[in-house]
């Protein structure tokens, strides 16, 4: 059954494993003795922090292991804010960043910086964001969802001009080669390059004001609290070297097989969305929206015919409310496929991926009563207008209802969308870019929200 969902969390790497079942026999000791079993300890764990460090591009002692990437974003950013807390309580962080950032973001006052289409920021925006009380902006290498790749060396140099450090999550690309630009802390995760879960890393370049928060604790240089787990940490150390010995000729050979998922699905698939930076990109991921299908429906039926792939970010699709990225974008975020490779994906797999997806998609489209594509209109000059009703109903089923009475108003006539669906505001103004038609825009309504829309064609 091929596995999808890298993004998520990557198979073990068979390194991994046989460096843990290594280490589970030799480091099992407490590392802070000083008989032969801790010694032994002490060695393993300073050979994988050197491992690691080398893979990041820093000193050995600015790199510290935590319990897992989402706890080294917390103490990174606790830990700057306090560090610089003389210099102001302000944080600046894109509207894309991985949900653990934007929750840790909730405790200061901080701004968001908008992303293009592609889901890039603007390094001049980011800069116009940075504040005199700016204690620490975040930023990631690479988007969870998306794929896209963000300018981190140009918005490096726009925080170090401004005296802020820049905190870089850099848990999707971490894999692919260390992050450029003058970044001051760094944060990843061992379960995203084929080491084991539980594992993060957290680095603090040597000058950066860094105040560790929580009760003190003498390990990790007091950054990362508790007993280390060595056989994990060796094993995603090892990890981690293995697949950069691999990235470079397994990244163009998935690029390969990526650019035939993006090239096609549109070919095959009637009404998609391809999302995220066509180059800029990593090498294993890319994202689409079909128009009129439910994404967990797609999802769930993709898992029946033996694929494992994700909808949206796997850290919302629990809720009802759109990817906050998605959201972020201006995209439409109704039926997303977020595809992920792995490494030692075939090219078989991928043929036979898109050999199913155009049943899958048209299945789910028949049972939701889905129109047919569009056909050229004929103009007309006379006004008209329609209402559609469809408070109470989850989308995609709003956007279902425009798309079949659109042609029944005649072109410059209008039709409201009535909706209480979050998901509407996104989806349908996403609907009207993708169908070449004018979104007149939203205004209240006495239950939800009236979204217009002016057909032009």
């Amino acid at each position: 059954m091929p596995y999808f969902d890298a993004a998520s969390s990557a198979p073990l790497h068979p390194v991994a494993r046989q460096a843990l079942q290594a280490a589970l026999d030799e480091g099992w000791a407490d590392p802070a003795r000083l008989y032969r079993e801790g010694r032994r300890a002490r060695m393993l764990l300073d050979a994988a922090r050197e491992t690691a460090a080398a893979a990041v591009g820093c000193r050995p002692d600015e790199l510290v292991f935590t319990s897992s990437g989402t706890r080294a974003l917390h103490a990174g950013i606790a830990g700057a804010m306090a560090g610089r807390r003389r210099v102001g309580g302000h944080l600046v962080v894109s509207a894309v960043e991985h949900s653990a950032v934007l929750h840790a973001a909730e405790g200061f006052a901080a701004t968001e910086v908008p992303v293009a289409r592609t889901g890039a920021v603007d390094p001049a925006a980011f800069g116009a964001a940075l504040r005199d009380d700016t204690a620490l902006a975040c930023l990631q290498s690479a988007n969870h969802e998306v794929g896209t790749e963000q300018p981190v060396a140009e918005v490096a140099a726009v925080c170090r001009t401004a005296g802020v450090p820049l905190l870089v999550d850099a848990a999707q690309s971490l894999a692919w080669g260390p992050v450029d630009g003058g970044w001051s802390l760094l944060a990843a995760s061992a379960h995203k390059w084929g080491g084991p879960a539980g594992v993060g890393l957290l680095v603090v370049r040597k000058g950066v004001r860094f105040s560790s928060q929580g009760p003190a604790d003498e390990r990790e240089s007091g950054r990362a609290p508790g007993f280390e787990n060595i056989p994990a940490i060796v094993a995603a150390a090892a990890s981690l070297r293995a697949v950069r010995d691999e990235a470079s000729a397994e990244s163009a050979r998935l690029r390969g097989l990526v650019d035939r998922i993006r090239n096609r699905v549109p070919e095959l698939v009637p009404d998609v969305e391809v999302v995220g930076d066509p180059v800029r990109r990593l090498p294993h991921l890319v994202t689409f929206s079909c128009l009129y299908v439910d994404g967990e429906t797609v999802l769930h039926e993709l898992d029946r015919a033996g694929f494992s792939v994700s909808s949206g970010s796997s850290c919302t699709s629990s809720t009802l409310t759109p990817s906050h990225v998605l959201r972020a974008m201006g995209v439409l975020s109704e039926g997303n496929v977020r595809v992920s490779l792995p490494l030692g994906t075939t090219e078989a797999e991928v043929d036979r991926f898109l050999e199913v997806l155009p049943g899958v998609v048209a299945d789910v489209r028949r049972r939701l009563d889905a129109p047919a594509p569009a056909v050229p209109a004929v103009p007309s000059l006379a006004p008209g207008s329609l209402v559609v009703d469809s408070l109470g109903k989850r989308c995609p089923i709003p956007v279902i209802e425009l798309a079949k009475v659109i042609g029944d108003v005649p072109v410059g006539g209008t039709v409201t969308v009535l909706s209480d669906d979050e998901a509407a505001r996104l989806d349908i103004p996403a609907w009207c870019e993708m169908r070449d038609q004018e979104y007149v825009g939203e205004q209240p309504a006495e239950r939800g929200t009236a979204y217009v829309v002016r057909r032009c064609g």
